[in-house]
C-alpha cells in the first residue's frame, strides 16, 4: 500500500470528547452557581448540635431556614464571604422568631427564641419572662418526655419511661405565651441562678433572645463569650429564620452500617414546622 493509500483518520472523536468535557463544567458551573444563590438568598440548612432550644428542636435535627426575613449582610453569605456592604432589605424580628444568628465573639452559628426587642425592658423573675413590666403568660402543662439516645442522654432531666415503654429523660414543661399571642413550649429543671434576671432595656439595633430549654442554654442573660453565652444579639449578625424540619437522627447510626442509616432516624420529625 503507498502512502496515499493510508485512510485519514477521523478527528471528531477528539472533538466530540473536548465539547463532552467542556458542557459537563459549564453545567457544574451552573449547578455551583445555583446552589449559592439558593443558599444565599432563600434558604440554608442547619443542625441542631445541643438541647438549649428543647423541647422544640433537638439534638440531631437538621432544618431549613429562610434568608429573607432579616435582609442580607455579609453573615447570611455562605461562607461569610464579604459581598453585602453593611445589611440590605434589612427587616426586624418578631417576638417569638427561631433566629440563626452568628455568635458576637466567636462568629459561630447559634439559634435561639428572640425575647426582646429594642426598647423593650426585659428580666426573670422565678424562671417567669417579665417583658416591659408584666410576667408574660406561662402555665404548667404535661410534662415532656424525651427519649435517651446518643445524642440525647439523661443528665440533667429526670430519668423515666415514656408510653411506648422506651427509656427516657422527663421534664417540666411549660406554656408560655408572648404579647401578641405567639406561644410555644419551654423547659424547667427547677429553681437556678439564672431563674433571675435583669431588668436590662433592650439598646436599639439589638435583640434579647432565650432557648427555650431555659436552665440549658447560655443565652442573652449571659456576657457574650467565645463558646458561651451571647449577650445582646446585634440585629445585624440575623442570618435566617428558621422554618422546617429535613431530617432528624437519634445518633446511632454507624457509617459501616447502612441499614442504621433509617433505624436512626426519627421519621416522625420530618417536615415539622418551627
Amino acid at each position: 500500500m503507498s502512502a496515499t493509500d493510508v485512510p485519514a483518520r477521523d478527528p471528531a472523536p477528539a472533538t466530540e470528547d473536548k465539547e463532552s468535557l467542556g458542557s459537563f463544567a459549564w453545567f457544574v458551573v451552573k449547578l455551583a452557581l445555583a446552589v449559592f444563590v439558593f443558599r444565599a438568598f432563600f434558604f440554608s440548612f442547619y443542625s441542631i448540635p445541643s438541647e438549649s432550644m428543647l423541647p422544640r428542636l433537638w439534638n440531631g435535627d437538621y432544618f431549613i431556614a429562610a434568608k429573607w426575613p432579616y435582609g442580607y449582610t455579609r453573615w447570611s453569605m455562605p461562607f461569610s464571604l464579604p459581598l453585602i456592604p453593611g445589611r440590605v432589605l434589612g427587616s426586624a424580628p418578631k417576638r417569638g422568631d427561631v433566629a440563626v444568628f452568628k455568635h458576637p465573639v466567636d462568629r459561630v452559628d447559634y439559634i435561639k427564641r428572640v425575647i426582646g426587642l429594642p426598647g423593650d425592658s426585659v428580666a426573670l423573675r422565678g424562671g417567669q419572662v417579665v417583658l416591659n413590666g408584666q410576667p408574660v403568660k406561662r402555665v404548667r402543662i404535661g410534662d415532656f418526655y424525651l427519649p435517651t439516645t446518643p445524642n440525647s442522654p439523661c443528665v440533667l432531666g429526670r430519668p423515666a419511661t415514656g408510653s411506648d415503654g422506651i427509656a427516657a429523660c422527663r421534664y417540666a414543661r411549660f406554656r408560655e405565651t408572648l404579647p401578641g399571642g405567639r406561644s410555644y413550649d419551654t423547659l424547667d429543671f427547677g429553681r437556678t441562678p439564672q431563674d433571675d434576671f435583669g431588668p436590662i432595656i433592650v439598646p436599639d439595633g439589638t435583640v434579647f433572645a432565650m432557648g427555650d430549654n431555659r436552665d440549658n442554654s447560655m443565652d442573652s442573660r449571659f456576657p457574650a463569650a467565645p463558646g458561651g453565652g451571647v449577650g445582646l444579639v446585634p440585629q445585624d449578625l440575623l442570618v435566617a429564620r428558621a422554618s422546617a424540619m429535613v431530617w432528624s437522627t437519634d445518633g446511632s447510626a454507624e457509617w459501616h452500617k447502612p441499614w442504621t442509616w433509617f433505624t436512626a432516624a426519627r421519621w416522625n420529625r420530618l417536615g415539622r414546622g418551627i
